[in-house]
């Protein structure tokens, strides 16, 4: 029974990683190629750093072009991933892995008309840019690889949360930007930063760093599982009861990661597709354990 329910569990996967593909895809290329106009246009052009592999180029760039040191972290990032993260996480990093640098490349030329005297508004009209092409290629629910890949390894590696794997090392990379182009330049990396995460929200449904899934379904324990699982996610079940048909009901809550939000939509429309659910921003989430299951039991939030 056991081994039927992990097939399943499977296939639920495959499915979701297949769902409008083409669209997708297609959504990737319009979001990767919007990130390299405006890398090339507003930020390697400007020597502004704030974080990735576009800005480790940038840093780099008198010496090596930008896109092969892209292409060259991409690689590398792409072997790790299958090392440590496993097949089905590098396969959906490959195409943006050689599709990121070779746009870096092919739109080097391209100068937007763009006022090089107001370096904060260069940073802001970037921002914006660089923030509607994260949140493109984040509702695909695909991955432009790179170093967003090595903030995947070090999370689970380092047992840290994505969010301060990715602060740890952009904000390395920051400083070092900051001493290759002057400190005023990491001011601005900050501002970047903040305008990118707002932007990015925004486009992705107004997703914040999670997501509070309430969700209401016939089929309980499938719903539990995929999301323990498959998502590697605590859940709490919580005792309810209809307004109208004053039944008793199990209401399944889970905190998903942004990243994971793709999956957990459409796996849960899979295994139920008349399941009532609500998501909510959670901005905040408590607890070291607060993502994990100990000892075979649920994590309670």
């Amino acid at each position: 029974m056991f081994f039927k329910k992990k097939i399943n569990r499977e296939n639920i996967l495959n499915i979701i990683e297949n769902k409008n593909l083409f669209r997708r895809y297609m959504m990737l290329i319009f979001g990767l190629l919007i990130y390299s106009i405006t890398y090339n246009s507003f930020f390697v052009r400007n020597n502004l750093v704030f974080g990735g592999s576009s800005s480790v180029a940038t840093i780099l760039k008198d010496y090596i072009d930008p896109s092969i040191t892209i292409l060259f972290i991409s690689i590398v990032a792409l072997l790790l991933s299958f090392i440590f993260m496993g097949k089905r996480f590098a396969v959906s990093t490959i195409a943006g892995s050689l599709l990121f640098p070779l746009f870096v490349n092919l739109t080097s030329n391209i100068v937007l008309p763009i006022p090089k005297d107001d370096m904060m508004l260069v940073a802001i009209c970037g921002a914006v840019l660089i923030g509607l092409a994260n949140g493109i290629i984040g509702k695909t629910g695909l991955s432009s690889g790179g170093l967003d890949s090595i903030v995947h390894i070090l999370s689970k590696k380092l047992k840290i949360s994505s969010g301060n794997a990715y602060l740890i090392l952009n904000g390395f990379i920051v400083i070092i930007g900051g001493y290759r182009f002057g400190w005023r330049m990491l001011l601005y990396a900050l501002i970047i930063l903040y305008i990118i995460s707002i932007v990015s929200d925004k486009v992705i449904m107004s997703i914040s760093m999670n997501k509070t899934f309430f969700i209401v379904t016939n089929k309980v324990s499938e719903v539990k599982e995929f999301i323990m699982n498959n998502l590697s996610r605590g859940v709490t079940v919580l005792d309810a009861k209809g307004g109208f048909t004053d039944h008793d009901k199990e209401v399944i809550m889970a905190v998903i990661p942004t990243i994971e939000y793709f999956k957990a939509k459409e796996g849960i429309l899979e295994i139920d597709p008349n399941a009532f659910f609500t998501i909510t921003d959670s901005y905040q989430v408590y607890g070291q354990d607060s993502h994990r299951r100990k000892k075979g039991k649920d994590v309670n939030f």
